[in-house]
């Protein structure tokens, strides 16, 4: 019977065990983290064109007519 078989290495196969479990956690923490960063990211983006398309919603029912008139920064990039 091999040392596997009964039970001789099964002390030191659980902490192995653990080791991998726990380096497996951090590379998932490290993960999350970066995926944490990029959502904030995007977050920050999308708020700013929020932003801006409320600021051109008010321009427009201000003065619909001079807001008509000239091109914003934003339809000239959007029509490119």
């Amino acid at each position: 019977m091999s040392k596997e078989q009964n039970g001789d290495t099964n002390g030191a196969r659980p902490e192995a065990d653990f080791a991998e479990a726990m380096k497996e956690l951090q590379r998932g923490e490290r993960t999350a983290a970066a995926l944490e960063g990029h959502l904030d990211s995007l977050e920050k983006k999308i708020e700013e064109l929020l932003a801006q398309a409320e600021k051109a919603d008010q321009e427009l029912k201000t003065d619909p007519k001079d807001a008509s008139d000239k091109p914003t920064d934003d339809t000239s990039k959007s029509t490119s």
